[in-house]
């Protein structure tokens, strides 16, 4: 799978920063660009709720411009839930065997969603 690739590659480089010590979980920012692709960003916050999305506010480190793109120009039937659902695919399936996964399960959790919807957790400590 060509894309989980350039998702792997990506994300393990955004891993190799030194993340801040009081960095309590980890979320996925999606955009809904203009030219029907999504970008994907990562953040880290010093909070983290069950209860709360507004965790993922607390933005303590951010990949910044260093955004991950997918084109979903070719899907039909493209619509956010759709979108929500690969993207946690590729997260989760970095989160099983990517080259840094275990910095990303060294804090409470991993999120994705919309940056104007709900939260998907992906990953929670046992």
């Amino acid at each position: 799978m060509e894309i989980y690739i350039e998702f792997e590659k990506w994300l393990s480089k955004l891993l190799e920063n030194d993340m801040p010590d009081n960095t309590a979980a980890y979320n996925f920012n999606i955009y809904e660009e203009e030219d029907e692709t999504y970008g994907v960003q990562l953040i880290a916050s010093d909070e983290f709720s069950e209860d709360d999305d507004d965790w993922a506010c607390s933005e303590i480190w951010s990949s910044e411009e260093e955004i991950f793109y997918i084109d979903h120009s070719d899907e039909k039937d493209a619509d956010r839930e759709r979108g929500l659902e690969f993207i946690s695919q590729l997260i989760c399936d970095y989160l099983e065997k990517g080259e840094k996964a275990d910095k990303l399960k060294a804090v409470k959790a991993v999120g994705a969603g919309f940056v104007d919807g709900d939260l998907k957790i992906l990953y929670k400590e046992a």
